[in-house]
């Protein structure tokens, strides 16, 4: 039955319809804002697979080039291959607040896709996709606890407004994502330019309310289309079986649990699981089950540990940070590098300059978009003591490497201060708790070792969450156990001013102002620790960027000498970057950018292009070459490129017969300009150096 639904927000119609697209979907809408429409389907298979001991959740956005009326850029001129990075990241901001909403015991194959239909490039489909996805299993029978509802928040001119177009983001200084349920907030993904920890609170509260009719559209929806859910029997414990995994891993689980090396630590867990499954498993079929039992126990002890004695893993207060070291300067050919190391997570950032050819050009809805600024993270597995097969940066490395780089984008200069392109690196050596933050502290490090006159230093600090009744336990600087077996996962990036990009994933329903503002307050404190420890490596950017970065130097012509330098075919700028190792690129004002390995050369190039580009004055004397001989005179090449005429009367103060019992060809020869006509021709004369 077709069914539509609207309601003001934030000032725009947002309409959500059933009923006339993809209706062999378990669940299907299509969400519009503006002239923005997503397609988004929810289909999950019949049988339940509680073997499988997880949820099969498939998220999937696609940018259809046809909304916005493009062909795609490509040979195969159709959106084939991997998902583009802002697709990846729509995938997360859709798949994390939706996963921890299913049943206890669901584990069918689900599959959520979510396609752009029509773009107006004002308002962004990324958020329609999320309350599409809400939606489409809403209406499902697929066993579903939402429904979830959506929003991006922007601080314009001192005001928060929701779900800002893309005119009102280029001056916003906030651009954040948040996800809810009617309760409480679930997720939170976003940047910001250095703003207070009240600001950024207030901001996604300020979402909170405002979503609050989308959650009674997808009801009406629901009450008119939606299906009967499917039952699923939560998963039943096996009470007598945990007793006795309880009895014999008691003793051994407190010994892994106050085991403050991470590798010590799983061994340890392992040679308890081996000794708790050979105990109990007794008829050799319940191996799976009492390991399943046992890892339930650990995250119940973990918790207790934290909650009733007050002690950490390692036994750290709540607030502290683990031990630090920084080292600006470890890579002796990169143009800046650090080595951050805080516990027993280690990253290696390496930062590179490089020119304008250099940015990043990607295809997007909106066309192309040249990014000047790169992070790309990189997880081996060795960084966790694993082998498996190495590959292209996954979902999780993109969504990493993203909020890092959204973290340490609001210090960079200006591309007029400082016109290089920039590439941060992060190689994950190690890890036990946030690799990102590790990530953002050594890419501050490393842009400042480079030389990249950064605001201010930027850190990252991981905050985790224990919540068992009313009992509520933040934690700063989380390990990845404290991750695992937590309740959020909260990174919050920033300078000393205030926060430039954070990220909120919860495993429970929920979570509400005061603990987020106590999180918040908890991550400031963390954060100014860790700048404090990273200035013992390096505290301000160097004053002059590395020996092996490429040399930049500009130089302003005349727009109408733009030919003279490029060359028919480019001849003459490509034989200049050939000679000198530069790349030179030309805007259309006259302004020659020009890049090269090492400063003798750059300072040659640089007197090289003022001859080319130098406009002849009438009364200034030149140096030239003859060039060749007529009856009438010669002609001199004052300038690359640039001849005119000594007349055979101004060649001498004496009667001269025959120009060549003067000069001859390639004779150097010092002239002064009489006169350039309307027509550019050039007189010169030798006669009045005489």
């Amino acid at each position: 039955m077709y069914k539509k639904v609207e309601v003001q927000i934030g000032g725009k119609t947002l309409s959500i319809e059933t009923g006339k697209l993809a209706k062999q979907a378990s669940g299907s809408v299509v969400v519009q804002c503006g002239e923005t429409m997503v397609l988004v389907t929810a289909v999950a298979e019949k049988e339940n697979k509680p073997e499988l001991g997880f949820l099969p959740l498939t998220i999937e956005y696609q940018e259809k080039m046809a909304a916005v009326g493009r062909i795609p850029g490509n040979y195969f001129r159709r959106e084939i291959g991997r998902p583009s990075e802002q697709e990846v990241l729509t995938c997360r901001i859709i798949d994390r607040p939706l996963r921890p909403l299913f049943a206890d015991g669901y584990f069918c194959e689900t599959q959520v896709i979510a396609t752009v239909l029509s773009a107006d490039q004002q308002n962004d489909p990324d958020v329609l996709a999320l309350i599409g996805a809400s939606c489409a299993l809403t209406l499902s029978d697929i066993p579903f606890g939402g429904p979830v509802a959506g929003a991006r928040v922007g601080y314009v001119k001192g005001s928060y407004v929701l779900n800002p177009t893309k005119d009102e983001l280029k001056t916003s200084r906030m651009d954040i994502i948040v996800a809810c349920t009617r309760d409480a907030v679930v997720m939170v993904e976003g940047k910001a330019d250095a703003l207070s920890e009240d600001e950024i609170l207030a901001a996604i509260f300020f979402v909170h309310e405002q979503v609050q009719p989308i959650f009674d559209m997808q009801d009406q929806l629901r009450e008119v289309n939606g299906r009967a859910k499917r039952v699923i029997e939560p998963p039943q414990i096996d009470e007598e079986l945990m007793a006795q995994v309880r009895t014999v891993a008691d003793t051994g689980m407190q010994t892994v649990i106050s085991t403050a090396d991470k590798m010590e630590r799983g061994c340890l867990y392992d040679q308890l699981k081996a000794t708790v499954v050979a105990e109990l498993n007794t008829d050799g079929t319940r191996a799976k089950e009492i390991s399943n039992l046992l890892s339930l126990h650990k995250k119940k002890t973990m918790r207790a540990k934290i909650v009733e004695e007050g002690t950490r893993i390692d036994g750290r207060a709540f607030n502290e940070v683990r031990t630090i070291s920084c080292e600006a300067s470890y890579l002796p050919r990169t143009h800046g590098s650090a080595l951050f190391t805080r516990g027993e997570t280690q990253a290696l950032v390496s930062a590179t300059l490089g020119s304008e050819r250099d940015q990043q050009r990607v295809e997007t809805l909106g066309g192309e978009q040249a990014n000047r600024f790169m992070l790309h993270y990189n997880f081996p597995p060795y960084s966790v003591g694993e082998a498996r097969r190495m590959g292209g940066p996954s979902r999780r490395d993109v969504g990493h490497g993203t909020l890092a780089m959204r973290g340490l984008s609001a210090v960079l200069p200006s591309e007029e201060d400082f016109p290089y392109s920039i590439r941060v690196v992060s190689e994950v050596l190690e890890s036990n708790g946030s690799s990102s933050m590790a990530t953002v502290c050594g890419g501050s490090m490393a842009m400042m070792d480079a030389g990249i006159p950064i605001k201010k230093p930027v850190s990252g600090i991981a905050m985790g969450l224990i919540k068992e009744g009313d009992k509520v336990i933040i934690l700063s600087d989380i390990l990845g156990d404290e991750d695992h077996l937590g309740d959020m996962d909260f990174k919050v990036v920033g300078t000393d001013d205030g926060v430039t990009s954070l990220q909120m994933d919860i495993k429970i329903g929920g979570v509400n102002r005061d603990i987020m503002g106590r999180a918040l307050a908890q991550a400031k404190e963390g954060r100014m620790h860790i700048l404090g420890e990273m200035a013992k490596g390096i505290s301000q950017a160097r004053k002059d960027v590395s020996e092996y970065a490429p040399k930049y130097y500009t130089h302003k012509i005349n727009p109408d000498k733009i030919r003279d330098i490029i060359g028919s075919g480019g001849k003459i700028i490509k034989a200049l970057s050939a000679e000198y190792d530069a790349k030179i690129e030309v805007d259309d004002s006259g302004m020659v950018k020009m890049f090269c390995n090492n400063a003798a050369n750059a300072n040659a190039l640089v007197e090289r292009v003022k001859q080319i580009t130098a406009e002849v004055e009438v009364g200034a004397i030149y140096k030239g070459i003859v060039k060749s001989i007529k009856d009438f005179g010669a002609f001199v090449e004052i300038m690359p490129g640039t001849d005119g005429l000594v007349h055979i009367s101004e060649l001498d103060v004496k009667r001269v017969d025959k120009i060549t019992d003067v000069v001859k060809e390639g004779d150097e020869l010092e002239v002064k300009v009489l006169e350039v006509d309307s027509r550019g021709r050039i007189r010169l004369s030798r006669k009045a150096l005489m």
